[in-house]
């Protein structure tokens, strides 16, 4: 089975324009977070899946430069840009990543891909975000091609098209779901922001990596950064006060199976 992890990256966010580009540890923020995803061990590809934008060439040419394939497909429609992508590399199964999650951990990319690789002929979509329970920002999907594609031909919604699987984990009754909770038993999703939207949020990343990253170690762990925080609380509250915040805030009257437990309106 071909895995393809598509990791979807572009310059123009509204809120902190360039995120993917800002420095860590001497590089840019999608490359630390590229080499974070390839040390997982789980057999798969990797594609970066940007815009067809003028303004996304430096994702093209960064792409270029450490070796990493590159999709250009459409601005907004991150459904038809994640299909696309997979048609073009021939994919089985497609593992969605999000370019905001620098912070995540390798060992978690490998616990939901190896899950999927165990399970995938009798379950539609694997993912650990429903519910979530690991930090934010250790997000990981799979789904079959197939699932993929039924979403791409059928979905209409514009959050839908936005956010690439709502269609398939909004419709338990019709796909076979199943997800990867943390091993530990805890639920870090609403307290524990790992993810990068905000200013403050890559305030938050850069001083994880400044206190954590070396050479010899570029791949500190989920533990490595809890053990950080529980020593540094100043660092854990850099990025306190969009704790919870996610994008189902923008669409709790069109989502059946979240509801305002599952986010923090700012």
């Amino acid at each position: 089975m071909k895995l393809l992890v598509v990791v979807q990256a572009r310059t123009g966010s509204s809120r902190l324009p360039n995120k993917i580009l800002v420095p860590l540890a001497g590089k840019p923020l999608l490359q630390r977070q590229v080499e974070r995803i390839q040390a997982a061990t789980a057999p798969f590809e990797l594609i970066v899946a940007t815009t067809t934008d003028q303004s996304d060439d430096p994702v093209r040419d960064l792409c270029k430069t450490i070796g990493v394939k590159c999709f250009s497909g459409h601005p907004t429609d991150l459904l038809d840009r994640h299909y696309q992508a997979a048609v073009q590399e021939k994919a089985d199964a497609v593992v969605k990543i999000p370019s905001d999650c620098p912070l995540i951990d390798p060992d978690v990319i490998d616990r939901v891909l190896n899950m999927f690789l165990l399970v995938h002929q009798h379950i539609d979509f694997v993912s650990n975000l429903h519910p979530p329970t690991y930090p934010d920002g250790n997000d990981v999907e799979v789904m079959p091609m197939n699932i993929l594609e039924t979403a791409w031909r059928e979905a209409k919604k514009d959050f839908e098209r936005e956010h690439t699987t709502p269609f398939i984990w909004e419709q338990p009754e019709r796909f076979r779901l199943m997800n990867v909770a943390w091993e530990t038993g805890l639920n870090y999703s609403m307290s524990h922001r790992f993810t990068i939207d905000y200013q403050e949020d890559y305030e938050f990343v850069k001083k994880v990596y400044d206190e954590l990253w070396t050479p010899a170690k570029p791949l500190f762990t989920l533990n490595d950064i809890l053990k950080l925080l529980e020593a540094k609380p100043e660092i854990f509250a850099l990025n306190q006060k969009y704790a919870g915040v996610n994008w189902y805030r923008n669409y709790l009257s069109d989502l059946k199976t979240v509801s305002d437990k599952d986010t923090r309106v700012i």
